[in-house]
């Protein structure tokens, strides 16, 4: 089996363009824009002058007995099809990532088991992007230039999504974005296409069924309060919140930004405390949600409704960290294994995944991150079946004109390649006692909310009385 490099890299953007400043290593997303990201890689001057320096980081999570299955296989006689991405393996995104990473091998097994693509066994390339934005364009860049592999996926999250994007651009590569919201929205790429159910209006789907949820309780709230991260998934989070409040006819109490590095939330909170708000709008990343949740706890915050655009919390490890301090708090999710949702392969995907979790140091349970990495990669190697090639605009017509199955249901590509129908599920934790991860497998401690389709129970209403 291969061995997979790690990479670190220094960027220095072509002058007189002064590439961002990246933000600490294992803090998460950088501060820069995403219009800042687009200015500084978008010449090959600026990859150019990137200097890499290479680390080893290690075997395949599979070890001797998945090489020994690969060269069993029927395509391994053949060259591999190479199928390139990043992904944060160490830093603040590293869990979901890592999580990930486990999901798209076992498509790689499952598919090479098969037979590969084409006749040809598949071999995933990655390198680690530390979750840190300033390391993506230099490693898309090798990828495409140095290791000539023959497709492209993101890794995980808007914030490693979206300074892919110049470098595939120039390349005119079919590039799937692996929980990435609104990344195409500013460069309408048309071979872009977004595995995240936030539907056609990406900003404004992604909320909408919060949104749903409050304004029909009794009596409706009138204010709301507004909180992000300044960092471009928590932007667009609340770009479609600030839309989705008006709508409601919500009077906007609070709207405010805070530095991705903050670890000290209680000014914030208070702050949102004195304006007295109905509702509560947090969109947030793993480090900061923790920190966020844990402040609104301490300090006891009095809202009706909380809250909302946390990322982290689907995960195990903050779960079984923050135990009980989740109770009545509504938030996004995007896959949990109630009835309605049992869709064909994802508890046979989830079984291997969950056989391989504790080896692999990576989250227990695997309902965020796996069903959609396995599925990422599901569309690809569909199309690439399908058209019996490789040429990127014949799979990017492909993914655009079908209808997909796979283990997060049914997937439909529409404008800007973000998902025609949304499916962003609002979920409430609900009597959740201590930190025991088993209580987490039970779908009443999560009940799904919204979309009425998928609803397993019903909201407790005030956020205050569900906490007890």
């Amino acid at each position: 089996m291969l061995d997979n490099p790690s990479i670190r890299v220094d960027c220095a953007a072509a002058e007189p363009v002064a590439s961002p400043s990246p933000r600490k290593r294992g803090t998460g997303a950088s501060d820069g824009t995403l219009q800042t990201w687009v200015r500084a890689f978008a010449g090959t001057t600026a990859l150019r002058r990137c200097r890499l320096r290479f680390t080893q980081i290690g075997r395949s999570v599979f070890g001797p007995l998945a090489a020994l299955a690969l060269l069993a296989s029927p395509a391994a006689a053949a060259d591999p099809i190479k199928i390139g991405f990043g992904m944060a393996l160490t830093g603040g995104l590293a869990a979901n990532g890592k999580s990930a990473l486990v999901a798209m091998q076992l498509w790689e097994a499952d598919v090479n088991a098969k037979g590969g693509l084409l006749g040809r066994p598949v071999q995933l390339v990655f390198y680690d992007d530390q979750s840190n934005p300033s390391t993506v364009p230099a490693i898309y860049s090798k990828l495409l230039d140095v290791d000539k592999v023959d497709l492209v996926v993101s890794g995980y999250a808007t914030n490693m999504v979206a300074p892919a994007m110049p470098v595939v651009m120039q390349h005119d590569m079919t590039f799937i974005g692996l929980l990435g919201l609104a990344v195409n929205s500013q460069f309408h790429y048309p071979k872009y296409f977004a595995m995240i159910p936030t539907g056609p209006n990406s900003k404004v789907d992604f909320s909408r069924g919060y949104f749903d949820v409050a304004m029909a309780q009794e009596p409706k709230p009138k204010t709301i309060a507004i909180v992000a991260a300044d960092a471009e998934f928590a932007r667009n989070a609340v770009d479609g919140a600030r839309q989705n409040a008006k709508a409601a006819g919500l009077q906007i109490v609070y709207d405010k930004t805070y530095p991705p590095s903050t670890v000290d939330f209680t000014p914030i909170v208070r702050a949102i405390q004195a304006t007295n708000p109905d509702v509560v709008y947090v969109a947030s990343y793993p480090p900061d949600t923790a920190g966020m949740v844990s402040t609104i706890n301490e300090i006891g915050l009095k809202t009706k409704l909380c809250c909302g655009g946390m990322v982290g919390l689907q995960s195990a490890a903050l779960k079984t960290k923050l135990g009980a301090q989740l109770n009545g708090i509504v938030n996004y999710d995007f896959w949990l294994p109630a009835p309605t949702m049992q869709f064909p392969g994802i508890m046979d995907l989830l079984q291997k995944y969950q056989a391989k979790a504790s080896a692999e140091g990576v989250d227990p349970l695997g309902y965020y991150m796996p069903p959609f990495a396995y599925a990422d990669l599901q569309v690809l190697g569909e199309a690439v079946e399908a058209t019996k090639s490789l040429d990127q605009d014949k799979l990017a017509d492909y993914i655009r004109s079908h209808t997909f199955k796979t283990v997060a249901g049914d997937v439909a590509f529409g404008e800007n390649g973000e998902w025609s129908e949304a499916r962003v599920l609002q979920i409430q934790f609900q009597h959740i006692k201590g930190n025991d991860l088993q209580q987490f497998k039970d779908p009443s401690s999560q009940v799904i909310l919204a979309p009425a389709k998928y609803a397993s129970g019903k909201v407790l209403y005030p956020f205050t009385d569900a906490r007890e």
